[in-house]
């Protein structure tokens, strides 16, 4: 089969309809050979005959979708200066769009020889052994598709696990459990729609592989941050057969969501790859070229700058990084339409690194159009697929386009509804959209959350104090201890019917102080149906019943229609999804009444000092919605109802009064944690009522007119 010169770019492998073009880069490789691979699994090796700026490159004519390819990079084997190349092991393309096959840890998949001596290249051959890239189809129709665009006010995201979440559905097809075809099922979007979310965070979609730690163990990597490939979709949560059919599948389920005006934000982990530390295996970057991919130790490059929980940091200030990045995060947006993406918790101790990827990211026309999400890690620091700061809080410091997930609110509310907030002010601060953390930008900035992926479930945070890891085979040493959390009094289930009714009241209490709280709220696959994972705060390793969704929790509708009516309250009052920070202040000289205010059970209004020193946890928040002061799409004035929201965290019931007949002379009760009611305006409250208020409990008024 001949092989002509073909163009370095793009690169990967591009089929035009008639062949494919194949481009890889590598500074330090000799040469690199194209391997064919068979389906009975016999391989035809032809070296790539152009290097343009270190980017090998041939065309293939005849070569089309569906044929499986890696690289073999013959170069120098040189350990203690950092250059790894071997061409025994087949390479993985780091812009493979598709895989095929599986890593099996046979000794065959390390560049080195085992139980000798690192410094000894390995001449057994991995193929057979390791996952391998495809050749895909780049042709889809789209259709009419159009991206929801979604303001970010006006967002609700849910995060999801495409396998977890749809695994276990008795309402899909077998065939269509745990894949991308599953979550675009009807029964899966009808789901979603009466929830009422807008976006789908997906967790990492991204084609990874689990680690042998883990799979010596008899377990596997869950949550998928131990990427392989930045293009490739997941191959294992495709229900379509063929090789790189899970593209097709992938971009089905976007455009199913699409006509569903259901976002679809992906996680990211650009801070590191699968291949682990300097001990790991060789399955593409590293054996590509190492020094180019990999920040090395600079006075001993046979180790790398790593993480202890990643093993490898990838190195953005090279420029075919940084290429790699930027192409990859425009793939996703252009070829697989995705609206956005949260950059994960990965490491990378220079803080000085990432300045010229935010300033790309911030001018990208493709790029900079789209959602923009970082990470916080339990300990605040701001992690966007590397760390920016060690051991300083970054939260808020990231450029003006990004949102971030928000651990002080976690903290915060978690704190609240257990009895512990430090003050009135702490507590405030959350949930009118952290000002003190986003000021100069705008209270979506906060992406708001109670519980996420790595934690306790909602369910497990009001039923469990302790972590319980056992199952990861870590003497539960691992995942973090302090949870925030409260049991009610007992560890774990229990038969007692007044602890299981305190704990669905405070269900109610956390999820309706975030969906009412100023910022973007996100909720956890399955806190909305009671999913549990028995106390483990940690279940990355857990692809089993522990972590999936157990769909017959669904059967009790009840706290399921709670969050229904709480986003349906939100959805219908801009007062709760302001564009602008609330200050306390009248907003125009004559306004009667400031944008809001906070005020004491007794109906008094609380001074700046009170709320700083108080450790108080019974609130009233006034929000004002003739004090929103933003213009609607033609230039309308935004005006709401008013609300009250009483707030009663003690253990003890406790009496409200209104506060002064100026805020309001009559108001309607919309939201009761208590009785879980949401808009049936049970009961109504005057000027000068007293209203016992159960303990740990959540009221939301309304203010009307007398005539209603």
């Amino acid at each position: 089969m001949p092989i002509w010169p073909g163009t370095p770019y793009p690169l990967g492998a591009t089929y035009d309809g008639v062949g494919t073009n194949f481009a890889v880069f590598s500074e330090t490789a000799y040469y690199v050979e194209l391997c064919l691979i068979d389906r009975d699994g016999s391989e035809t090796r032809m070296r790539l005959p152009e290097i343009d700026g270190f980017v090998h490159h041939g065309y293939v004519n005849g070569v089309g979708p569906g044929q499986r390819y890696g690289y073999r990079v013959h170069g120098p084997w040189d350990v203690i200066g950092g250059t790894l190349a071997n061409p025994a092991k087949l390479l993985s393309d780091p812009y493979g769009k598709a895989t095929a096959g599986e890593l099996d840890w046979d000794d065959s998949v390390y560049g080195y020889e085992r139980g000798f001596s690192r410094y000894r290249p390995n001449a057994r051959d991995s193929a057979g052994y390791v996952p391998i890239s495809v050749v895909h189809d780049p042709f889809f129709d789209w259709g009419n598709d159009r991206r929801p665009r979604t303001p970010y006010n006006e967002s609700v995201i849910y995060q999801a696990h495409v396998r977890g979440m749809t695994i276990s559905h008795p309402g899909l097809p077998p065939q269509l459990r745990g894949t991308y075809a599953g979550l675009v099922d009807p029964a899966v979007v009808r789901h979603l729609t009466r929830l009422g979310v807008t976006a789908v965070n997906l967790m990492p979609v991204h084609a990874f592989v689990s680690n042998r730690e883990l799979v010596d163990r008899g377990l596997h990597d869950y949550w998928g941050y131990n990427t392989l490939g930045f293009f490739a979709p997941h191959r294992k949560y495709s229900a379509s057969t063929g090789n790189g059919a899970e593209v097709q599948e992938f971009k089905r389920m976007v455009l199913g969501l699409h006509e569903a005006s259901i976002e679809v934000i992906v996680d990211i982990a650009y801070g590191h790859t699968g291949e682990g530390d300097h001990l790991g295996p060789t399955l593409s970057m590293r054996g590509i070229d190492n020094p180019a991919y990999y920040r090395l130790v600079s006075d001993d490059p046979r180790y790398y700058v790593s993480h202890p929980e990643t093993g490898n940091v990838l190195d953005v200030v090279h420029p075919q990084v940084l290429q790699l990045l930027m192409d990859s995060l425009r793939y996703w947006v252009t070829e697989m339409h995705v609206d956005g993406f949260r950059f994960s918790s990965a490491a990378d101790p220079a803080a000085d690194r990432l300045g010229r990827f935010f300033d790309m990211v911030q001018q990208d026309p493709v790029i900079g159009q789209v959602k923009l999400i970082g990470d916080a890690d339990t300990s605040g620091q701001l992690l966007t697929g590397w760390t920016l700061a060690s051991g300083v809080r970054q939260i808020g410091t990231l450029p003006w386009l990004w949102g971030q997930w928000n651990d002080s609110y976690r903290d915060v509310v978690r704190d609240f509804w257990r009895g512990r907030c430090p003050t009135a002010a702490v507590f405030a601060t959350r949930f009118t959209g952290s000002i003190d953390l986003y000021e100069g930008r705008r209270p979506f900035a906060s992406i708001n959350f109670v519980t996420a992926h790595h934690g306790f479930t909602l369910a497990d945070l009001v039923s469990y104090e302790d972590k319980h890891n056992e199952a990861n085979g870590h003497c539960n040493a691992d995942g973090p201890d302090d949870n925030r959390s409260w049991n009610c009094g007992v560890e774990g289930p229990t038969d007692d019917e007044a602890v299981n009714e305190l704990r669905l009241r405070q269900r109610r209490n956390l999820v309706a102080t975030l969906l009412l709280s100023q910022g973007v709220p996100m909720l956890l696959h399955g806190d909305e149906i009671g999913r549990t994972q028995q106390g483990n705060n940690n279940a990355y390793c857990q692809d089993n019943e522990l972590s999936w969704m157990d769909w017959e929790l669904a059967a009790d509708t009840g706290f399921t229609k709670f969050i229904a009516g709480l986003l349906t309250l939100r959805r219908a009052h801009p007062v709760f999804r302001r564009r602008r920070f609330l200050h306390g202040r009248r907003l125009r000289r004559g306004d009667p009444l400031p944008d809001n205010a906070w005020f004491s059970p007794t109906g008094i209004e609380l001074s700046e000092e009170a709320m700083r020193h108080t450790a108080v946890h019974s609130l009233v928040l006034f929000l004002n919605g003739e004090g929103i002061g933003d213009l609607g799409p033609r230039g309308e004035l935004i005006i709401d109802d008013s609300f009250l929201l009483w707030f009663n965290a003690e253990d003890r019931d406790v009496d409200f009064s209104p506060p002064p007949a100026e805020y309001g002379s009559l108001w309607k009760v919309v939201v009761d944690t208590t009785a879980g009611i949401v808009d049936r305006g049970r009961h109504e409250v005057g000027p000068d009522a007293v209203v016992t208020v159960p303990s740990r409990s959540l009221q939301v008024l309304r203010r009307i007119e007398q005539s209603e």
